[in-house]
């Protein structure tokens, strides 16, 4: 079976990939956690640790901050942006007290001086149990994601640690000194001082060091770091930190087909928990293009490139605060043009990777449309693929029967109407929006294989044709020349042993090509 096929992937790819992603949702470029976790695995050498505290320290640099982001929700509602919030993380602390002081500091950031009253009273009346338990919850989530990629025990632990502290003021608090598991100590000094370094260099790496020493840091690995700087930081800027990092998995085995999908669709959950209107997005939108893949005819190739398109689909909407996001009312110039990167970075992050470097473009043109209109390139018909259509149509519909903060979730026959519409506008492809809707149980047009011999695009001339329309409004409607729907209809006339409109109307209506849907198109 296909699905237990080598897939030539392997699991730290596509964290790599996610883990960009993540940077962004703290504030910090791209490869922040790709340096964290090198970083570790220099601990780890200088330390000389055993095989499974490697893998555990290596894993848990990775996923250490993958639960961060799924309540940006709340996160903006205590403190007015949830990047801008996640971003202090890294300012030196002193112990919880400090932690919470820095949090009050916040609190209805952005508001009116009302609003920063109220936020204020909301938390020392209980709130603040609330943001407490958020962020022990943080390592939860990453544990438990942890465990849904089957990865080894010592991950786990070391996962659920992951925000405990040497002295035993971190949270939930439970663990304090040897009892933390060693992978925490060191992929958790590694964040840290990556952010130190980057900044600072080499003195300002081991001055955070050394001043968290026996406090938030456990002290023996701060002093292995200062005895042996230039084993943890040379280098660290000269080579890429993407292949670097993947050179040191410690596990080398690829995944399946079926286990490659699967990890995938689980990080596609906590990508679409950043807002709750997201919330199975990603899931509801595989469906809908594996489906509608099968109704276009496409090869094997392209339904598995579409399929992990919609898997990896979101992952740009993870550099893009939840103020933007949530936000009930119109945005800003500058909100939007933050909200049109979102595809970009989507492409940027598994552009990196080699394995899953096709998906990129798909990805990239999310939100492309085929009059040039989308964004972020603007591109046109003639640039955008065929499974980025279906994606572009898959998207948008699942889009608009979804709620989200400036309306109601649509109906499903609303969206249908409104997605028939972009096709009559020239912004989605017929064909494209014809298989998502019948996919998701609209009466569409019944196109049969291969009908005739025609191409989909035929088909699509074919209607419009038959209903007298000229090449000029043909060739407006579906983005191309009037010479090319020429070509066409000359190539459809031969194809189906007909000389006229009529006798080609005929055909269509006998082979289920037209009916009240793309009468519509008048």
């Amino acid at each position: 079976m296909d699905s237990e096929l080598d897939s030539g992937v392997r699991l730290a790819d596509i964290l790599a990939c996610l883990s960009l992603g993540i940077d962004l949702g703290f504030g910090q470029p791209m490869e922040h956690i790709l340096r964290q976790c090198r970083i570790s695995m220099r601990l780890c050498d200088a330390l000389g640790v055993d095989d499974t505290t490697r893998t555990a320290a290596y894993y848990g640099a990775l996923l250490v901050n993958v639960g961060c982001h799924t309540d940006a929700h709340e996160q903006v509602r205590w403190f007015g942006d949830d990047i801008a919030f996640k971003s202090t993380k890294y300012v030196e602390s002193t112990g919880k007290l400090a932690e919470v002081n820095r949090m009050l500091g916040m609190l209805g950031a952005g508001g009116h001086p009302l609003h920063r009253l109220r936020v204020g009273l909301a938390f020392a009346l209980g709130g603040h149990r609330e943001v407490e338990a958020m962020i022990t919850q943080h390592a939860q989530r990453a544990q438990s994601l942890a465990e849904e990629l089957h990865l080894p025990a010592a991950v786990l632990q070391g996962l659920a640690a992951a925000y405990e502290r040497w002295d035993g003021k971190g949270w939930p608090g439970i663990l304090a000194g040897p009892d933390i598991p060693t992978a925490a100590r060191l992929f958790q000094i590694a964040e840290f001082i990556e952010v130190a370094h980057r900044d600072g260099g080499v003195p300002a790496a081991l001055s955070i060091a050394r001043r968290g020493a026996g406090s938030q840091f456990d002290p023996a690995v701060v002093v292995c770091l200062c005895d042996h700087p230039d084993k943890i930081f040379d280098g660290l800027d000269e080579v890429g930190s993407w292949g670097a990092t993947l050179d040191e998995d410690p596990v080398l085995n690829a995944l399946t087909m079926a286990q490659l999908d699967d990890a995938l669709a689980a990080l596609a959950r906590y990508v679409d928990l950043k807002t709750p209107f997201t919330l199975g997005h990603t899931e509801a939108l595989t469906q809908l293009v594996i489906d509608a893949a099968g109704r276009l005819g496409f090869s094997a190739t392209d339904r598995r490139l579409v399929h992990r398109a919609a898997l990896t689909s979101g992952y740009g909407r993870l550099g893009i605060s939840n103020k933007i996001w949530e936000k009930p009312g119109p945005l800003t110039v500058s909100e939007w043009e933050r909200v049109r990167l979102a595809p970009q970075l989507g492409a940027r992050m598994l552009r990196q990777s080699e394995a899953l470097g096709a998906v990129a473009p798909l990805v990239g043109q999310l939100r492309e449309r085929l009059d040039g209109s989308g964004y972020p390139a603007g591109l046109s018909a003639g640039s955008i693929t065929a499974p980025a259509r279906l994606l572009a149509a898959a998207d948008s519909y699942q889009s608009m029967i979804e709620p989200r903060p400036y309306r109601d979730a649509l109906t499903a026959d609303e969206a249908a109407t409104k997605l028939r519409d972009e096709v009559r506008a020239g912004r989605l492809e017929s064909a494209s929006v014809d298989a998502v809707l019948g996919a998701a149980g609209h009466r569409t047009r019944r196109r049969g294989a291969n009908i005739g011999g025609l191409t989909n695009r035929e088909i699509e001339v074919l209607e419009l044709a038959a209903r007298g329309l000229p090449n000029r409004e043909i060739a407006r409607r579906l983005t191309v020349t009037p010479k090319t729907v020429g070509n066409h209809i000359e190539h459809i006339y031969t194809k189906i042993g007909e000389t006229s409109r009529a006798g080609a109307a005929l055909f269509a209506m006998r082979n289920g090509l037209v009916d009240e849907t793309s009468a519509a198109c008048r």
